[in-house]
């Protein structure tokens, strides 16, 4: 579950990368643990006949108690906003050309394109197709998704295209030549799994992947980092470290800088623990680094470090959530040290880091609105330099060039459209490049943030965007949305933007009488490692405390009631709210449940599960299962409960979060007597959908089900 970190706010949502086989999860079911016999064990089963005939029947039967005009206009209104021709593109910066790939009703499996800045500065932009994904995938008769580019600097001609066949983790990787618009013929081709690339040269990689039997890690991830050579068999690429099973996984890269390489390589061993070598000459010196650190990047031959807890290395205190420049001799018991570049304040966070050859851009957080800065070496040390951007908002570092220095950054909050400015190598001044048209009406809304105080005191900030001069009564249909885990930071959104995180709420909710509230509860990243710690393990049940003394607030504000109250969560999100209901079912209306984990006894048994223990702990440990039970979904339902309805959403395609989770809770409940809405997309994988019709029915599906409980 990560945010941006290298793109993508949607990420936000996502449980943290997994990289596991693709066939994980399509066989017979993983051993039960010992526990009560679970008759819906047979759901894990993917493919099977069975299951997905089970799926079919339960999506037709949503599909007609939603039918009707007011589903026809949702999905209409959600398809207009996902197609506008003026969504910012998300653009990426190689070389002399900006890089996008776009989505629409022509190229609804997207078009990967480019443009020079220049053009891009004009409009209309004529962009130049670099690969078309939908021809591709009726070219070779496969569900082709678009998953990204690595890059071969400093000519970016050379790129290592990710195509996830259906919208999975597990991807395809092929080379691609940028100069002549092709595939290599005979270059570097990974089959499908969850691999990760890094280009070592232009003749060498490095590669962490399924290399066969006993090649993966029990969270799915690959044990070994390989050098791989051009024109060699990916056997015979040559194995730099293999990690235990029992650990995450590996993985390889090189830091590109002015003042030098340098290659690392990464042994994950928990969710957020790591251990770094310096590959070195044959070697693979350690690296005395805390576990919890982040590698960032390298600038001028020293590591830019991201610090998750304080640290003290030759004499020096450097607290959480800093960031500091590390000489690696120094990491190796030699020459040099460690340098602060920033240290955050009290309610001040790192959110994301762009390293160029013209200084070092950060992006934080300030009470959950965005700031921005850029760091410039100079003879006294490090300047901070503060670049304005309109306040109350959120900015994302959309791309940072490494050797021009330039940058792309975006501004949008919850009412103002997203506008992409252009920061030149050097300047402060930002230049508005383009503003995209209104998705709704902006103007007739405000946003207020408010602090609730949770059940230990902590007080917890959310916001709520309403119709100005709206009447408080407590009858508003309120959509509270929330996430709570993995360090993720919930910021201001627009309704509408490339990436919506928050689904269209603008026009399919607002503007048609509703409230929108937004929780920063602990478990997230909103101030940082602290914030995030306060809520895992044995302390997840904080979430949901903060969770629940926001809505009371909401209730002591007259802002809305439990039966006008409909709350929502996607993956770990997922995780809270069918928490939550079984919790205190009686604060709320209706329970929007996507793409969750909810059998929390086997969860860890089930594709990139067992990467998450850190997160919430091992349930094969019978003191960790002892906390993790008190809240495991499908182990509190109960027969005979008073429930809000419910509405599970997921993919088929899912080979992070294991769509059993939500097939099981369903089937579990509906026998039991309750009333289930349940959606199965056949693609998306964890991101949920891979064109804009699939978004848009997973959109007017479920603003359909909360419309017709909450008014």
């Amino acid at each position: 579950m990560r945010k941006r970190l290298p793109s993508g706010i949607l990420a936000a949502l996502l449980l943290s990368i997994g990289t596991g086989s693709p066939s994980i999860g399509r066989g017979a079911p993983a051993e039960q643990p010992a526990a009560e016999a679970d008759p819906y064990l047979w759901l894990e089963d993917i493919e099977s006949p069975r299951a997905l005939e089970w799926v079919r029947q339960q999506d037709e039967a949503t599909a007609a108690r939603l039918a009707g005009p007011g589903y026809d206009a949702l999905y209409r209104d959600a398809l207009a906003v996902l197609d506008s021709s003026t969504r910012i593109p998300e653009v990426t910066q190689r070389g002399g050309y900006l890089y996008n790939l776009w989505k629409d009703r022509d190229h609804p499996r997207g078009i990967f394109r480019r443009a020079t800045l220049a053009e891009f500065s004009r409009e209309p932009v004529h962009w130049e197709s670099v690969l078309d994904v939908d021809a591709l995938a009726k070219a070779e008769g496969k569900p082709w998704t678009f998953g990204g580019a690595v890059w071969l600097p400093p000519e970016n001609r050379l790129c290592l295209i990710r195509l996830s066949p259906g919208g999975g983790d597990a991807a395809e990787i092929r080379e691609f030549d940028a100069g002549k618009l092709a595939f290599v013929e005979g270059g570097f081709v990974v089959p499908a799994a969850k691999s990760q690339v890094a280009w070592r040269d232009a003749d060498t990689l490095y590669i962490a992947t399924d290399f066969g039997p006993e090649s993966l890690t029990s969270s799915g991830y690959p044990r070994f980092a390989k050098r791989w050579s051009r024109g060699t068999p990916l056997a015979a690429a040559t194995t730099l470290y293999g990690c235990d099973a029992a650990s995450v996984g590996a993985s390889a890269t090189r830091l590109r800088s002015g003042g030098g390489d340098i290659d690392i390589l990464t042994e994950k061993l928990t969710t957020w623990t790591s251990r770094f070598f310096q590959i070195l000459d044959g070697r693979l010196p350690a690296l005395d680094l805390p576990p919890t650190a982040i590698v960032v990047d390298a600038f001028r031959g020293r590591l830019v470090i991201w610090l998750k807890a304080d640290w003290i290395f030759a004499g020096a205190d450097y607290r959480a959530g800093s960031l500091v420049l590390a000489d690696p001799a120094a990491l190796r018991g030699g020459t040099g040290g460690v340098e602060l570049l920033l240290a955050p304040g009290a309610h001040e966070v790192v959110e994301k880091v762009g390293v160029t050859s013209a200084g070092i851009y950060v992006a934080t957080l300030d009470n959950v609105r965005g700031r921005f800065q850029r760091f410039v070496a100079g003879r006294e040390g490090w300047a901070r330099v503060p670049i304005a951007f309109p306040d109350n908002g959120a900015l994302t570092i959309m791309s940072a060039e490494p050797d021009t220095g330039e940058a792309f950054v975006q501004f949008e909050s919850f009412t103002a459209p997203p506008t992409l400015y252009h920061l030149a190598a050097g300047s402060d001044q930002p230049q508005k490049l383009k503003a995209q048209s209104p998705a709704f009406d902006g103007d007739r809304f405000a946003t207020e943030q408010h602090w609730a105080a949770s059940a230990d005191g902590t007080k917890v900030p959310y916001f709520i965007v309403a119709e100005r001069g709206r009447k408080r009564d407590g009858t508003a249909p309120v959509w509270m949305f929330s996430y709570g885990g993995f360090e993720i930071a919930l910021t201001p959104a627009y309704s509408g933007s490339y990436e919506d995180l928050y689904g269209a709420y603008g026009k399919l909710w607002l503007e048609r009488g509703g409230v929108f509230v937004l929780a920063n509860i602990r478990g997230g990243g909103e101030f940082g490692p602290s914030w995030h710690l306060a809520a895992t393990k044995e302390n997840h049940h904080r979430a949901f405390e903060d969770f629940e003394a926001v809505v009371r607030d909401l209730f002591e504000r007259d802002v809305t009631s439990p039966a006008h109250l409909g709350i929502e969560g996607r993956s770990n999100g997922g995780l809270l709210v069918a928490s939550l209901m079984l919790r205190h079912p009686e604060l709320y209306g209706a329970v929007v449940c996507g793409n969750p984990l909810l059998d929390m006894r086997r969860y860890s048994r089930l594709l990139a599960g067992a990467s998450w223990m850190g997160e919430y702990g091992d349930p094969d440990i019978p003191a960790e299962w002892a906390y993790i039970r008190e809240y495991s979904p499908y182990q509190r339902l109960r027969p005979g409960m008073t429930l809000p309805p419910v509405m599970f959403y997921g993919t088929t395609r899912d080979d992070r979060v294991h769509p059993g989770h939500a097939r099981k809770m369903a089937a579990k409940m509906e026998a039991m007597g309750y009333r289930v809405d349940f959606y199965e997309n056949t693609e998306g994988g964890h991101h949920g959908s891979v064109t804009n019709e699939q978004l848009a029915t997973r959109l007017a599906r479920t603003y359909g089900f909360l419309w017709a409980h909450l008014r």
